[in-house]
């Protein structure tokens, strides 16, 4: 098979040699420049008479193309525009990305990808990432190694089955573009370069209705596999995967509630993977609730801690909170005894715990314990019942019901503590649990708070209040460009653990109006400091396959800056 082109790495940094020849380059994304090639490339290269004539620098074409981009009408718009950039020419498309990370953030990811994912079927037009179906699991391996990655240069794999996507659910094979987003993320970011990484969808079916009821509709048409055929299906790409890329980490995105828990357990020690949705918005709420917890002068072992939406993110949340304090010095008991879980029927208590996913059951409180509360209806343990009686230091919201941090209930929560920590995370805004300004107008300006989307700051009492965005982004590239620097055999909690820390050591919060969290504007700092975190904490854990001798120069140097590499013509 004729190859079009081949990136080589070495410590003088990116070579790419072009096999290709007249409009082949032009349609090749990763090494089209377009009005960039100089007229010597454009004579070997066979396209002198396909461009004009005049040679256009990258910093000239950011400003065409950013020119363009502000010209679009809508979010939806500026995405499909970005897409078709990057279809064009790759380099240019993540040289957009790093000046202006921060706008295009919510436009390459959550929340404007929601919609498009939506759309996939209708707006199908070049596949990017690869396409695995549980119908032909003797198709795996091929399907991977079609990727073109070569086995010892891939770093990452980001995987889903597009059963839990965002806030809105089973989405099929659109759900690649979930994981096409995230490893945009890893690039702009992190500086994972795109051609050691790849996107990949497990079409295991859906139950989405309206999909399978779609003529266009391009994935497989049945109800979702589940079971032991699932698991099966899971095992052998697991094998494949770390047989074929023996130094890669296994990056698990938006599996459904009933499969994210349970797959990472039977795969956690046996692999190197990673749940972003357990474990990068654990990370990233942790560092948020250790930056606040400092600026009180306290522990987190002294805090009370209530979750409210006790799913796959909220268990994640209380896991890692419970290793912060165990970290301090506390008993598992103790920690454990530190936390109030509501689920969909109210607050997990051994009474009802049977109903509880295995995953909720840990968290239960006993039935005992209850006897004495004050609550508004027998029986029933709401929300506001639980604020009442804990008067918990922190509130995290990861319910996705809008609303549901009431006046009542921060009234009730600041009354009785210095400083609340308040966090409505569910995405996207229409979801989240209160606004900033609604939580400092009852706290009377006293909650320190973190956000699962972006809002604007919030002036109250002659302060304007920061408010930080628990952005997963903030965590998750920073791990993988840890792992892939040394090459780590598994992420364990200790890694996580330490980039949690990292991101919570860059935040400066002096006042409750000060974020809890640094700045998407710091993202390529952030990430780079996560990762040095990441690669000692992996070293210190005995889980690195590499030691480099100065981590800091090591993660510098594996992090890609889009330019146009030199070119060798072949």
């Amino acid at each position: 098979m004729k190859r079009v082109y081949e990136s080589i790495f070495s410590p003088d940094g990116e070579k790419v040699r072009v096999h290709a020849r007249g409009p082949e380059v032009l349609a090749t994304p990763a090494i089209n420049r377009g009005t960039a090639f100089t007229a010597e490339q454009r004579r070997a290269l066979g396209i002198q008479g396909l461009l004009p004539s005049r040679v256009i620098s990258l910093n000239s074409q950011l400003k065409r193309v950013y020119e363009q981009y502000c010209a679009q009408p809508d979010n939806l718009a500026k995405h499909v525009y970005l897409n078709a950039m990057r279809d064009r020419n790759e380099v240019l498309y993540f040289a957009l990305l790093a000046e202006h990370l921060e706008e295009m953030l919510p436009i390459i990811y959550t929340p404007t990808i929601g919609e498009a994912i939506q759309k996939y079927s209708h707006w199908y037009g070049r596949p990017r990432g690869v396409y695995l179906s549980i119908d032909d699991p003797n198709a795996i391996e091929a399907g991977l190694l079609e990727a073109g990655v070569p086995g010892e240069d891939c770093d990452l794999l980001v995987t889903t089955d597009s059963e839990g996507i965002l806030g809105i659910g089973d989405q099929g094979v659109g759900g690649v573009e979930i994981a096409v987003g995230k490893l945009a993320v890893y690039t702009a970011a992190a500086g994972i370069h795109p051609s050691r990484a790849i996107p990949v969808v497990l079409d295991v079916g859906t139950d989405n209705l309206a999909l399978l009821s779609d003529e266009f509709y391009v994935g497989a048409r049945h109800t979702r596999v589940r079971g032991e055929r699932y698991d099966e299906f899971i095992a052998r790409y697991v094998e494949v995967v770390q047989r074929l890329f023996p130094h890669a980490m296994l990056h698990w995105e938006d599996f459904g509630a009933s499969n994210a828990h349970r797959v990472l357990e039977t795969y956690r020690d046996r692999a190197c993977t990673f749940n972003d949705d357990i474990q990068g918005t654990a990370a990233v709420v942790v560092a948020a609730a250790v930056a606040g917890v400092r600026a009180k002068g306290e522990r987190m072992s002294d805090q009370r801690i209530v979750i409210h939406g006790a799913g796959t993110a909220g268990i994640g949340i209380a896991d890692l909170l419970r290793d912060v304090m165990e970290r301090e010095g506390t008993s598992a008991a103790e920690a454990t005894g530190a936390f109030w879980c509501l689920g969909s029927r109210g607050l997990i208590h051994s009474g009802n715990a049977g109903r509880a996913r295995d995953f909720q059951r840990p968290w239960a409180r006993d039935e005992a314990e209850l006897a004495d509360w004050q609550v508004e209806t027998a029986g029933a343990h709401t929300l506001a019942d639980v604020v009442r009686n804990v008067q918990p230091t922190i509130l995290v919201g990861t319910s996705g019901q809008p609303g549901s941090f009431t006046r009542e209930i921060i009234e009730t929560m600041s009354a009785g503590v210095r400083h609340p920590i308040v966090m409505p995370l569910s995405n996207p805004t229409s979801l989240a649990e209160a606004t900033p300004a609604d939580v400092l107008e009852w706290s009377k300006g006293q909650a320190a708070l973190a956000t699962g989307s972006p809002f604007e700051p919030v002036r109250y009492g002659g302060r304007v209040h920061e408010i930080a965005q628990a952005n997963n982004a903030l965590v998750f590239p920073g791990l993988g460009l840890g792992v892939a620097v040394c090459r780590a055999s598994k992420v364990s909690d200790g890694m996580i653990a330490a980039a949690a820390e990292a991101v919570a050591g860059i935040a400066t919060v002096r006042h409750p109006a000060d974020a809890l969290l640094p700045s998407i504007r710091q993202l390529r700092m952030v990430s780079a400091t996560v990762a040095v975190a990441v690669v000692q904490a992996a070293i210190a854990e005995g889980l690195a396959q590499t030691e480099p001798d100065n981590i800091i120069q090591a993660v510098y140097d594996h992090m890609w800056t889009p330019a146009y590499p030199r070119l060798e013509v072949v």
